[in-house]
């Protein structure tokens, strides 16, 4: 017998998941009962100590000076006060038919920020009230600057409340406006006060953003979906911190000072965000970054595969918790009614992180994590949204429980209440000694700020002490507190500068750094530390300030960065310090060159694998004559062919997908002095080239990569010249060569095309076979002659793809429409009504007979694995489906029967329509100002050029074609879902002491 008794008694429960298929969810349950189906770990104990009817729907949860609860309850969600709903598109983005005015002219909605008090120390809330009610939208709030500032999309508020009654004094002041409210699952969030006194906010993923600063600023500043972005309450200044993360709905900073916010996406907990980065976006859904030359992103922190998603989450720095908890990461599991705790480890200048264990699960299905936060007594206190359902769909269909809500506290077993406490009451030399001494940096936070807040320099003297004589957190918590007190002086900077914790340092650059200028003493000390500091970290923050520098001041820095060679291999200095050099490249070309100019520049580690080939491709794509010449320059600077072979790697990628300019003479030369490149002669047009490279192609000795990249090339710039050439590789033996023909022939509307691959196509094997007819679809004469195969029989109807009917009906021929009909009556797909029945009716069948993972795996193979993956194992068109909730049957039902109900953001169909009538389909892969790339059905990118573009618009379809388990037995499909429904992979072959279940008769061979 192979495998232990628990696995086989695991696999065992595994097979009866068929017949649990259609248990319902829960029932709601009471806020005792629902508390009595939590289990924390034995260490830790939980209570309830917040429900409705005090809270409904809490989103957000902070603590102010006084130990209080503030709960934003969000209530109005998913749907505006007060507007109409003109269009929603397939992300579920919805256009409203006005932009709300802000308070006190606003749309009554029925959010409210609340207030909960523990007037006698005992642990309990017992005190309840509203700060502001009748709001629409609110995601968060926080105290400070002599009010409270809320987070009200489309904007930001300030309620003055200067005599601390929590009252406000009188209207809302707008600070910012032009945030969006297309998707409410992502509107802004958040809001914290960072150690540097400014505002953060998160900005999710399904929203755009103009946004104005009322009274300072007229043009507004862009800003694309997914970003953290930070105001300055007293000078008023906005500026996006780092662009890109998940949809995130957190900010989190740790004692340290470093930025973070959870990840809805599966395979990691969080994104480490460093000042002026690019990091990771759902590229195909928002688009590129708004830099074109950022020419790479940073990801999340490494982490192992893991069930999505952990949008938000704490790192304990409390004083309570047993000790093997501090400055761990605890993480909400919405989808699942957990969390997770991890630990960061460190990588270079970032870290990575590995899951340990869940300290809090629930036995209740409507237990629903939306926000952890520390409090002042050292627990963590959870907001539960407490649905149901946490789904986009469900949300928009109205299925919401809008009454219901609770908030945990999950705290050390033995731990007593907190006394009651008022820090304003305490004075600043009192704040100034809490903020160097306390445990707990909740503490530490809000003393931190109350003391920027008064500027009371009585405190200083203390602090500046601290700084120079203390070591660790008391020394880094002086430094900001000096700082948003009076600001720091050429000579602490210095002195910092040379502080003997490295985060002192860090943060000494940071915030010399954010005037955007600093005096020539430091300028010239952050040059001699970037050469000789031994701390990673610090390294990175260098390469961010450089960046915000002047050219003068920055680019020195830089230079000393690319001499460490050890930095080579980080995950982030590398694009730090192109971002640093990119920076500079327009404004400062000359002086950026200079860098060149020094020969042992050319040396460096970081400098042959990072920066060449993207300072050439930077200018190159710029396209203007002084960036082409500046190319040339580059070529001329070059000390070997080593480095030349580099910056012409660089000039071809400048221009995949793109016809070229005229070049420069000089740079001409120097690219014929470089070795040329039969690539970059086919994109310039030049005929010697073209004829070479159709040589090449039609050569069976030629390289097989070589030949690739040429078929490719032919399929990115107009040469009919290729059509022969091309059609010859059809049938020709070699698969690889013929899908890519395929595709590249597809560019071009030559009449002999249909012939050859109709007259090739009883050959084909499979993959070439699906190529072909999506080649055939794309065009509407080439439709004709794949309908009339159809009808005299050498084409069978089966031998098209969904993707393909889709496409040919939608062609503006109404002959092509009305044959495309004849052949598949299901063409316009099935109604809402038709697929619902077929849902209840797989349900139904599910209580017939159980399911065997063991025989589903093959029918996933054969229908599910080209496109998604399953425990490392399948496509990559469509989503990973390890990390979804496949318990929840019902859902996992819909989305296989409706594929388009919801369609998983980045993986929505777009068709793009060119201008001579090609259709091409796909999901974005990338883009930009001049390229759009799709991703196909069958696996394959496709490159068009905007120009050529007539049209291109997001479908409703998915490229999961409908009617998946047409043809599957009842049987059958109770095995698949078995399998789709795996808590862990299966062995490869079944342990023999698990028998398959008995198959019903009429059980037939899986297709």
């Amino acid at each position: 017998m192979s495998g232990s008794i628990p696995a086989l008694l695991a696999l065992a429960a595994l097979l009866q998941q068929g017949a649990e298929a259609s248990r319902p969810n829960s029932a709601h349950l009471t806020p005792a009962e629902s508390l009595a189906r939590l289990d924390s770990a034995a260490d830790l104990r939980v209570e309830l100590v917040l429900s409705e009817p005090e809270v409904r729907q809490p989103i957000s949860i902070s603590f102010d000076e006084r130990g209080r609860l503030w709960v934003v309850e969000y209530a109005q969600y998913p749907n505006p006060a007060g507007l109409k709903a003109l269009s929603r598109d397939e992300y579920l983005r919805t256009v409203y038919d006005q932009v709300p005015p802000p308070p006190p002219h606003h749309f009554q909605g029925a959010d409210r920020i609340s207030i909960h008090a523990d007037t006698d120390g005992d642990g309990r809330f017992d005190s309840h009230k509203t700060f502001v009610e009748g709001l629409s939208i609110v995601t968060s709030c926080a105290r400070g600057s002599g009010g409270v500032w809320v987070l009200n999309p489309p904007y930001l508020l300030f309620y003055p409340d200067r005599d601390d009654d929590d009252v406000p004094d009188g209207d809302p002041e707008v600070r910012l406006a032009g945030f969006g409210l297309e998707d409410t699952h992502s509107v802004v969030n958040s809001l914290k006060f960072g150690p540097d006194g400014w505002l953060y906010a998160a900005q999710g993923s399904t929203v755009s953003a103009h946004v104005t600063v009322p009274g300072v600023k007229a043009e507004p500043v862009h800003s694309a979906g997914q970003l953290m972005w930070r105001y300055h309450p007293e000078s008023r200044r906005y500026e996006v911190f780092a662009e890109g993360g998940g949809n995130a709905f957190c900010v989190e900073f740790d004692a340290q000072g470093r930025l973070f916010s959870g990840h809805n996406g599966q395979d990691a907990r969080g994104f480490h965000y460093a000042q002026g980065g690019y990091f990771q976006k759902t590229f195909q859904k928002h688009g590129p970054l708004s830099n074109p030359y950022a020419f790479g992103w940073l990801p999340p922190m490494p982490h192992q595969k893991s069930p999505r998603f952990t949008h938000a989450f704490s790192i304990y720095e409390g004083d309570t918790f047993p000790a093997k908890y501090r400055g761990q990461l605890f993480a909400i599991e919405t989808l699942f009614g957990r969390i997770v705790r991890a630990e960061r480890l460190a990588d270079g200048s970032t870290f990575r992180t590995r899951d340990l264990d869940h300290p809090l699960e629930s036995r209740d299905d409507w237990f629903r994590p939306v926000d952890i936060q520390l409090g002042p007594d050292g627990a963590l206190y959870i907001a539960d949204f407490h649905e149901a359902r946490i789904d986009h769909l469900a949300h928009h269909r109205g299925e919401l429980a809008r009454d219901t809500g609770r908030v945990y506290r999950l705290q050390a077993k033995d731990a007593p209440p907190l006394a009651t406490f008022d820090l304003r009451r305490k004075s600043s030399d009192e704040l100034a000694e809490l903020l160097v001494t306390h445990p707990n940096r909740w503490f530490r936070q809000s003393a931190l700020r109350l003391l920027g807040e008064r500027r009371d320099g009585a405190a200083l003297p203390r602090l500046i002490a601290a700084l120079r004589d203390r070591r660790g957190q008391p020394a880094l918590e002086a430094l900001w507190a000096i700082h948003q007190i009076a600001g720091l002086d050429e000579s602490l900077t210095l002195a910092a500068l040379d502080h003997r914790d490295p985060h002192v340092r860090r943060w000494a650059t940071r915030l010399a750094g954010d005037e955007r200028r600093v005096s020539s003493a430091v300028a010239k000390k952050l040059a001699e530390i970037a050469a000789t500091d031994p701390d990673a970290e610090l390294r990175s923050q260098l390469a961010s300030t450089a960046r915000r520098l002047p050219p003068g001041d920055g680019l020195p820095i830089i230079r000393a960065l690319l001499s460490r060679t050890a930095d080579a291999d980080d995950p982030r200095l590398p694009l730090l310090l192109w971002w640093g050099i990119e920076a500079h490249a327009t404004a400062a070309r000359e002086q950026a060159l200079e860098l060149f100019a020094d020969r042992s520049v050319w040396s460096e580690p970081l400098v042959r694998r990072h920066v060449l080939e993207r300072i050439m491709r930077r200018f190159a794509r710029g396209g203007s004559r002084a960036e082409l010449l500046a190319c040339a320059r580059l070529f001329d600077l070059s000390p070997d062919a080593e480095a030349r072979k580099l910056l012409l790697a660089g000039f071809e990628r400048a221009f995949e997908g793109r016809e070229m300019p005229a070049l420069p003479d000089e740079l001409v030369q120097a690219l014929g002095d470089a070795g040329g490149s039969l690539v970059l002669g086919v994109r310039r047009g030049d005929a010697d080239a073209v004829a070479k490279a159709l040589a090449t192609i039609a050569d069976a000795d030629a390289p097989l990569a070589e030949r690739l990249r040429l078929v490719r090339t032919f399929g990115e710039v107009d040469r009919p010249s290729s059509v022969a050439t091309l059609s010859n590789l059809i049938g020709g033996g070699e698969t690889q060569l013929a899908q890519a023909a395929l595709s590249s022939l597809g560019r071009y509307g030559d009449e002999r095309i249909p012939a050859r691959v109709l007259a090739e196509f009883p050959r084909m094997p499979a993959v070439e076979r699906s190529a072909a007819i999506s080649l055939l679809a794309s065009r509407a004469p080439f439709a004709h002659e794949l309908l009339a195969a159809i009808d005299a029989g050498t084409v069978t109807a089966d031998a098209v793809d969904s993707d393909a009917v889709l496409r040919m009906s939608r062609h503006a021929d109404p002959r092509l429409k009305k044959a495309v009909l004849r052949h598949w009556r299901s063409a316009g797909g099935a109604s809402s009504e038709e697929l619902a029945t077929q849902v209840a009716q797989q349900l139904a069948q599910f209580e017939e007979g159980t399911g065997d993972p063991y025989a589903g795996r093959p029918l996933f193979e054969a229908s599910c694995a080209k496109c998604h993956r399953l425990f490392d194992e399948g496509g990559t068109i469509g989503p990973d489906l390890t990390g979804y909730r496949r318990d929840d049957v019902r859902g996992l039902v819909a989305s296989v029967i409706d594929p388009s109900a919801e369609i998983r953001e980045g993986f929505a169909t777009q068709l793009a329509v060119t201008i001579d009538g090609r259709l091409v389909s796909g999901f974005l892969v990338e883009r930009d100002e001049r390229v759009v790339t799709l991703r196909g059905a069958d696996g394959r990118d496709i490159t068009l050029r905007r120009d050529e573009i007539d049209e291109m618009r997001a479908q409703k379809q998915s490229l999961m074609p409908e009617g998946l388990l047409r043809g599957y037995t009842p049987q059958q499909a109770r095995d698949l879902f078995a399998y789709l429904r795996i808590s862990q992979p299966l062995n490869r072959k079944r342990p023999s002491a698990i028998a398959p279940p008995t198959a019903p008769p009429d059980r037939k061979p899986s297709p």
